[in-house]
């Protein structure tokens, strides 16, 4: 997505992104104190009600400094997703702007930028059934009778796709058989979500894979001095949670789960849970290496040299 996509009427936004460990916490804090941002979590188990430590939770004093919206707004008994937090992120992100302020979003749930930016794909999944009709009748009829009724009962997508195009002919014909509706109308509907925001995206990351690592480590071990695994208890000894919930299959918790389920030694649940969280970092990397207009900001230099890089994009792309 272009920056030109944006209408320069949009109000301002700023995406802070960045991998488990990366230090976006602190320099959001310092964002807040420089503009007038307010922070909106992105991170999906900072969303639920009694799980803290290990999600990395603000400190209720970070949280006195810089309130984060979208965090305990659900009980882990509640599934959360992306859908939902593109809703729940539209109406805050509309009230922080109406407030005269830039919204800030900060976490590392890459899957919730994604949709929030370009909402749900509408198209519904591929029907063997259907799809398995559509290819006898290819064999029986040929492709030209196909594309033929492509344009009947979807002339736009009909005129888009090449006669010559068994593939997109054939995906065309099974959106419309599978839901009733044209595929050009599904794109056109998917089209109306444009995100209403002109925003800065930002990723903070270490070049040095092995530095992330060892802040994975320490953090890790760090949770597990102030009470993770008391933590994770109280969620396994309340009775109604089960480790298929997205929340208990969060990094971290679902390790410590498998220890009090007696699947796990201690020492083998913390060495899975460091693995997992590595295992993490490396997906958003993934995500973050394939994203659009991203500015990316080397974490292991100082933390004044990271803010002085941040506040010139501000400035010169937002304008602030």
């Amino acid at each position: 997505m272009s920056d030109q996509t944006y209408h320069m009427k949009n109000p301002p936004a700023i995406f802070l992104m960045g991998p488990t460990a990366a230090g976006k916490t602190d320099t959001a804090m310092a964002l807040v104190k420089q503009f007038n941002c307010e922070i909106i979590s992105v991170d999906s188990a900072m969303v639920y009600k009694e799980m803290n430590i290990g999600s990395a939770k603000p400190s209720l004093q970070e949280l006195a400094q810089a309130p984060h919206r979208l965090i305990d707004i659900c009980d882990p008994s509640d599934p959360y997703s992306a859908a939902r937090f593109r809703d729940d992120a539209l109406v805050e992100m509309a009230a922080i702007t109406a407030m005269g302020k830039v919204p800030l979003l900060v976490g590392g749930t890459m899957l919730y930028y994604k949709t929030l930016l370009e909402g749900m794909n509408n198209l519904p999944d591929s029907n063997p059934a259907v799809r398995q009709q559509l290819q006898l009748e290819l064999e029986q009829k040929g492709l030209l009778a196909l594309h033929q009724e492509l344009c009947h009962v979807d002339p736009i997508s009909g005129q888009r796709i090449n006669p010559n195009d068994p593939q997109r002919t054939l995906r065309a014909l099974e959106v419309y058989r599978i839901g009733g509706k044209p595929l050009s109308q599904l794109h056109a509907e998917q089209e109306d979500n444009d995100f209403p925001y002109n925003t800065l995206q930002v990723a903070i990351a270490p070049q040095d894979r092995s530095y992330l690592h060892q802040r994975i480590a320490k953090r890790f071990e760090l949770m597990l001095e102030q009470g993770f695994i008391e933590e994770v208890e109280g969620l396994y000894q309340r009775g109604d949670l089960h480790p298929d919930l997205p929340a208990i299959k969060s990094v971290g918790y679902r390790q410590i789960w498998q220890y009090l389920d007696g699947e796990l030694t201690l020492p083998e649940a913390i060495e899975r849970g460091v693995i997992a969280t590595r295992q993490l970092a490396k997906r958003q990397f993934t995500w973050l290496r394939s994203w659009s207009n991203l500015h990316w900001i080397e974490s292991q230099q100082s933390q004044s040299d990271i803010l002085q890089q941040l506040f010139r994009l501000v400035d010169t792309k937002l304008e602030l």
